[in-house]
């Protein structure tokens, strides 16, 4: 058992715990992560997040995310934004120091992601979306979801328009679908999003990894406005106001190229830091 030193932070509620592991010397198992996010016995987290060395010359750093229950994933919107702000506080010294500027870039398993600072605000330029497609009507177990769509903003998000969100059950209704027979192996996030202008919904998520809602989540924010914009047909350039339940706004711009096609995607919000501290591992 040794000891661990870790930051706490937390994108528009959405919270993790942040490592250094720019020495490349931490190891950190399944169980290790689970127990950091635990809220009871750990630090308590929707994810951890590692800062290594980058495995390309085109970024400064490497970001790895892992999910509550221990599993590592491919993308964390709100974590990315965190991650920025982590790594260019590393960069200064630690001691919070201003970086020399407000732009950097770092590698994730689902591409390079550019960030832009501005105080407790970051904006990513997001990876190209994958695989957008209407799904139909979606079966469960003991209701059937009239309309539901798909897109891959880094990870795989299943978005559901529905009327009024404060009447959705998210955890039993977003496990139903997450563990849904067209989303094996690997299953999926999943959003309910509602309609309160043509540039503005409330969104509610039940997050992969963590196994039930969160109070935010960067890439279902992002695929819930691209999927709003899509049903609206929105064209060319345009930006989505999405609330979250942490009562936090998010903002996703775009330009909508073609049906299910979008590119120039950004997320915007807040990373903010909570404490720092050591834990026994």
């Amino acid at each position: 058992m040794h000891r661990l030193t870790f930051t706490k932070m937390n994108g528009a509620g959405n919270d993790f715990v942040l490592l250094d592991n720019r020495a490349g010397g931490l190891q950190l198992d399944g169980p290790a992560i689970a127990r950091l996010c635990d809220r009871h016995r750990g630090v308590g987290a929707d994810g951890v997040l590692l800062v290594e060395p980058p495995g390309t010359s085109q970024a400064e750093f490497r970001m790895r995310y892992y999910n509550a229950d221990g599993g590592e994933a491919e993308m964390c919107g709100n974590g990315a934004r965190c991650f920025a702000r982590f790594a260019t506080r590393l960069e200064a010294g630690g001691n919070g120091a201003s970086r020399p500027r407000d732009y950097l870039t770092f590698q994730t398993q689902a591409g390079l992601i550019h960030a832009r600072l501005d105080g407790e605000l970051v904006r990513l330029d997001m990876s190209q979306p994958t695989d957008g497609r209407a799904l139909g009507s979606l079966e469960l177990d003991h209701e059937t979801l009239a309309e539901a769509y798909f897109l891959n903003t880094g990870v795989p998000h299943v978005v559901v328009p529905i009327a009024d969100t404060d009447r959705v059950d998210v955890y039993p209704v977003g496990r139903a679908v997450r563990y849904h027979a067209r989303f094996t192996p690997k299953g999926t996030n999943v959003n309910f999003i509602q309609r309160l202008g043509p540039d503005e919904i409330i969104l509610r998520t039940y997050e992969r990894g963590v196994e039930g809602e969160t109070l935010a989540c960067g890439t279902g924010a992002t695929a819930s406005a691209l999927i709003h914009a899509e049903m609206a047909g929105h064209q060319g350039a345009g930006t989505v106001a999405v609330r979250v339940r942490s009562g936090d706004t998010l903002h996703i711009g775009f330009e909508r190229t073609g049906p299910f096609r979008f590119e120039r995607v950004t997320l915007g919000g807040p990373a903010e830091f909570v404490f720092s501290g050591e834990i026994a591992i």
